[in-house]
């Protein structure tokens, strides 16, 4: 199997299909990678939805990026594994509230965010070359050079260990800035308006 680092580049833009094409609000959209990718790692943490017995799954899950790649691990053997290793379709989200926006009505009331959603099949990583990079990369992006500090995984911890790939091809970045709308008749209302950070 074919390392990280020799895996063809996907194409600039994230496909864009019905399932995945933003339809309110659709001037907040983009399908180019770069802010995709940006959120992706600045959060690191992804809900994982599928369906299973024809009921919905959604789990909280690390979800890493390595170049057009994204990685999760599980309990190897696990339930998730299996159903992982079974090529089930998948949906994940990541999504930041950055600023309340605080308008004059509670109707105009909003957010400023970004988010994500990727729709995709995981795929099992075997090589040990690829477990090794793609862990690597997790930790050194923790904090830089770690990787070579610490102790690496040994026989026991590789086997009770699952690592997926998945490949960042189709999704939606979305996000809103800026300050509250307003109806002109609300202007003249005396009550304060603008962002607040949510952090």
């Amino acid at each position: 199997m074919s390392s990280p680092e020799t895996l063809p580049p996907l194409e600039s833009a994230l496909t864009c299909c019905p399932r995945s094409r933003v339809k309110r609000a659709p001037k907040r959209a983009s399908y180019d990678r770069a802010p995709a990718y940006a959120l992706i790692d600045r959060l690191k943490t992804a809900h994982l939805a599928f369906v299973e017995e024809g009921e919905p799954r959604i789990i909280p899950i690390t979800a890493w990026r390595l170049h057009d790649n994204l990685y999760i691990h599980v309990l190897n053997g696990g339930r998730l594994s299996k159903r992982l290793a079974a090529g089930i379709p998948l949906c994940l989200s990541f999504a930041v509230t950055d600023e309340w926006v605080m308008s004059k009505s509670a109707f105009h009331h909003s957010a400023n965010y970004q988010s994500l959603v990727l729709f995709g099949k995981a795929e099992a990583v075997t090589a040990a070359d690829e477990f090794d990079a793609a862990f690597a990369a997790m930790i050194n992006q923790l904090e830089p050079g770690r990787w070579d500090q610490v102790r690496t995984p040994n026989a026991k911890e590789r086997k009770a260990t699952a690592l997926f790939r998945i490949p960042i091809a189709e999704g939606a970045f979305k996000s809103r800035t800026g300050g509250p709308n307003e109806e002109p008749e609300d202007l003249a209302l005396p009550v304060w308006h603008g962002t607040v950070s949510a952090g």
